[in-house]
C-alpha cells in the first residue's frame, strides 16, 4: 500500500497555479482599458441627445365657421293626396306618373253624367218655381187693384202677399240646389291644389271610387323649395335663438354617406316644444332645390351655421394631445427643443381646433411623432411639416 504525498509536495504546482490566473486577469484588463480607450468620449451623450423627427406646423389666425350639426329627414314643402269628393267611376287619370304639375290642372275624371242630370233636375225645379212667382206676383197685383175699389178684401191682398213670400223662399232653396249640383258636377273634374311632382297612383280607370277613399287616387308633393327636419341638443335653443335676432341662419343639407353638400338654404324655425323624452328640440330650414337634389323621406344631415369667428387662434386638430391634466401641444423652441404648453380650445371638428388660451400667432406646434417627445426633447422637423400640416378650413361646431 502506497503512502500518500506529503502535502510540502503540492504546494509548488498550487504556486504557479495562481500565478498564471493572475496574468490571466491581468491581461483582460489592459485589453479592457484599450478598447475603452478607443471608443470617442462624446458617444453616450450622442446617442442621448439624437434628435426625434416631427413635422410641425405654425398657429395662425383665421375666420372658423361655428356650425351644430344634426340628422334630419327631407320633407315635402306641401304634400297632398288626391281624392274625390263625390261617388263614381273613374273616367280617366289626366296625368303620367313623375309628372309636374302647375296648380289648378286636371288631374282625374269621375262619371259627370249622375251630376249633370241632379243639375238639370235642380234647374228645372227652380224655373218651375220663378214660372209660379211670377204669377204669384200678377195675382198680388190684381187683388192690390180690386181692395182699393173695394171688391176684394184686405185679407185675401194679405194672403196673395204671404204666397208670394214663399214662392220667393223656395226659389232660394232651388238656387242653393242648383248651387250644390253645380259643386258636385265640378268635383267630377279633380284639378291639382298645388303645383308639385305627381307620385305613383293608386287606382287606375274604371274603378269605382267613394268620397274621401282612404288611400287616394294620387299623390302631389311640391319639391320646389323643400324642408328638412332635423334635431339638436336643447342646449343648442338659446346660442340659435340669439343668432335668429340678427339675423337668418344658413342651413346645408349634407349627404349622409359621402357628407357632399346637397344644397344650402335658411332655418325656418326651430319646434315650439322640447322633446322631453330625448332632451332635444326639432328644427325646419328650407330649401329651394332647383336641381332635386333633396327627395321627401330622404335621410341626410343637417348643418347649421350658428357664427363665424372672426380671426381665430388656431392649429390642426392631431396637435392638440389629451393628458391627465387636461390638453396641452407641444411647441418647438428656437433651439429645437420643444416645450409641453397647456391650451384650452373651443369646441371643434375636421381638422381645425380653435385655441383659446396658452399658445400665440406663429408658435411652431407638432402635429406628427409626438409619442416620443416630453419637454426638452431635441427634434429635427421634416422637411414636408408645413404642407402637411396646414390647417384646411374645417368648421368648429357649437356643442
Amino acid at each position: 500500500m502506497t503512502e500518500p504525498e506529503p502535502p510540502r509536495a503540492r504546494r509548488p504546482w498550487l504556486i504557479l497555479c495562481v500565478l498564471a490566473l493572475a496574468l490571466a486577469s491581468g491581461a483582460g484588463a489592459l485589453l479592457w482599458r484599450s478598447s475603452a480607450a478607443q471608443q470617442p468620449e462624446g458617444a453616450p451623450k450622442a446617442a442621448a441627445s439624437a434628435a426625434v423627427p416631427v413635422t410641425v406646423t405654425k398657429a395662425i389666425r383665421q375666420d372658423v365657421p361655428v356650425y351644430l350639426r344634426g340628422l334630419g329627414t327631407v320633407q315635402a314643402f306641401n304634400a297632398v293626396t288626391v281624392r274625390s269628393r263625390v261617388e263614381g267611376t273613374l273616367m280617366r287619370i289626366a296625368v303620367t306618373e313623375g309628372q309636374e304639375v302647375k296648380q289648378n290642372d286636371l288631374i282625374a275624371v269621375i262619371d259627370p253624367r249622375p251630376y249633370q242630370a241632379a243639375l238639370n233636375a235642380a234647374l228645372a225645379k227652380r224655373a218651375q218655381e220663378e214660372a209660379q212667382l211670377a204669377n204669384a206676383r200678377r195675382d198680388l197685383a190684381r187683388y192690390t187693384s180690386l181692395a182699393k175699389q173695394d171688391f176684394a178684401s184686405r185679407q185675401q191682398v194679405d194672403n196673395q202677399q204671404s204666397s208670394v213670400e214663399q214662392m220667393n223662399a223656395a226659389i232660394q232653396a232651388s238656387q242653393a240646389t242648383v248651387e250644390t249640383a253645380q259643386l258636385n258636377l265640378s268635383f267630377c273634374y279633380i284639378l291639382s291644389p298645388i303645383a308639385g311632382r305627381v307620385g305613383l297612383r293608386q287606382m287606375d280607370p274604371g274603378n269605382l271610387v267613394h268620397a274621401n277613399d282612404p288611400s287616394g287616387i294620387v299623390t302631389i308633393s311640391q319639391l320646389q323649395p323643400v324642408s328638412v327636419v332635423f334635431t339638436l341638443p336643447q342646449a343648442a335653443l338659446p346660442s340659435i335663438q340669439q343668432a335668429q335676432r340678427l339675423r337668418k341662419l344658413e342651413a346645408a343639407a349634407l349627404a349622409a354617406n359621402d357628407k357632399r353638400v346637397l344644397d344650402t338654404g335658411t332655418l325656418l324655425a326651430p319646434d315650439s316644444a322640447i322633446d322631453t323624452s330625448t332632451g332635444t328640440i326639432r328644427l325646419k330650414a328650407t330649401f329651394p332645390n332647383k336641381d332635386e337634389t333633396l327627395w321627401p323621406g330622404q335621410f341626410v344631415e343637417a348643418r347649421l351655421l350658428l357664427e363665424t369667428r372672426q380671426a381665430a387662434l388656431t392649429v390642426p386638430t392631431p396637435a392638440i394631445q389629451h393628458g391627465p391634466a387636461g390638453l396641452y401641444v407641444y411647441v418647438v423652441k428656437p433651439d429645437h427643443t420643444v416645450r409641453r404648453a397647456d391650451v384650452k380650445v373651443a369646441p371643434s371638428e375636421g381638422n381645425v381646433a380653435v385655441v383659446t388660451e396658452g399658445l400665440s400667432e406663429g408658435d411652431e406646434v407638432v402635429v406628427a411623432g409626438q409619442s416620443r417627445l416630453q419637454a426638452g426633447t431635441r427634434v429635427a422637423i421634416s422637411g414636408e411639416a408645413a404642407k402637411a400640416a396646414a390647417p384646411g378650413p374645417a368648421a368648429s361646431p357649437g356643442g
